[in-house]
């Protein structure tokens, strides 16, 4: 099948070898001159812009967008719209708000044009293990996509799948997220309370293998947790500072507007923003209260 890819980053560049790989024709476009002639030697056909990037695909012209979210899909989004003709399908395949992509799917519409919205997960591990797609459009259009989504996917059968009309791709993929934030929080948690127990000198990165296996909490969060402790149980060069893509604050967003309670969510989102924190008035005040009502000590700034 043949396929325009718009934004080589990581992810896009490493989709777009997993799909010469898989015996497809992709045509490749970024701003970024060294990326193009990466995916070139990985056996892709480069363009100069985006209109010869369209100009060397074949009718019915299917163009994957790769790109951060926010305005930069936006103006990649509209100007395929100028380039593309009647029955032509842009795909997005970044972490944008559904809301972003119902709309953009209307404006797509009354051009004649279609869109789907695919939720992907895999990070840099996609290359070798297959991404996950959660995949949102019109039924038929997906359809036709189906062998690029069999070749991406971790196998043909598993690891993809249609959510529902357009929107839906991303709103699931921004619940995933959500989730993905909780688990984290919780790993981070239990393996702090583990590493405090000083009197059983815990080997952390023996525990985290011990789990790997058979554990109900094993998951491949728990495999890339084991593989860092492997190295450095002290962390030594990481600073604590964990920053959020923006999806964690739309989920939390949406359990408010659909009076749906996800404290866990909620909180992990909220830890992140603590971990930014370096010298917390939230923690100053708590301490100057205690003293007040208890007569309890406070410690003092050094310096």
């Amino acid at each position: 099948m043949e396929l325009g890819m718009i934004g080589l980053g990581k992810m896009g560049a490493n989709m777009t070898q997993r799909l010469v790989e898989g015996g497809h024709r992709v045509v490749v476009y970024d701003r970024v001159l060294e990326t193009i002639q990466a995916a070139e030697d990985a056996g892709a056909i480069p363009s100069d812009s985006m209109a010869d990037l369209v100009d060397k695909l074949t009718a019915p012209r299917f163009v994957w967008v790769m790109v951060p979210a926010g305005e930069p899909t936006e103006s990649v989004i509209e100007t395929l719209a100028a380039l593309l003709a009647p029955g032509d399908t842009v795909i997005d395949g970044g972490n944008s708000n559904y809301k972003d992509s119902m709309r953009r799917a209307e404006m797509l519409r009354e051009r004649d044009l279609h869109f789907v919205d695919v939720g992907t997960s895999g990070g840099i591990w996609g290359l070798a293990e297959g991404y996950s797609m959660m995949v949102g459009g019109d039924k038929a259009v997906v359809e036709w996509l189906r062998p690029i989504f069999e070749t991406l996917a971790p196998a043909p059968d598993n690891g993809w799948g249609y959510m529902g009309t357009n929107g839906a791709g991303h709103f699931v993929k921004m619940v995933h997220n959500g989730v993905e934030y909780a688990l984290m929080q919780a790993y981070a948690e239990g393996f702090e309370i583990l590493k405090a127990k000083k009197d059983f000198d815990l080997d952390l990165h023996r525990v985290a293998e011990t789990w790997r296996y058979g554990s109900v909490v094993r998951s491949w969060l728990l495999d890339l947790t084991a593989a860092v402790l492997a190295e450095d149980q002290e962390l030594t060069d990481i600073r604590g500072w964990v920053a959020d893509s923006g999806e964690g604050r739309w989920t939390v967003a949406e359990a408010i507007d659909q009076d749906v309670p996800a404290p866990v969510i909620t909180l992990s989102l909220q830890m992140r923003f603590v971990s930014r924190q370096e010298k917390s008035y939230a923690a100053k005040l708590l301490a100057a209260m205690r003293k007040e009502f208890g007569g309890h000590p406070v410690m003092k700034e050094s310096g």
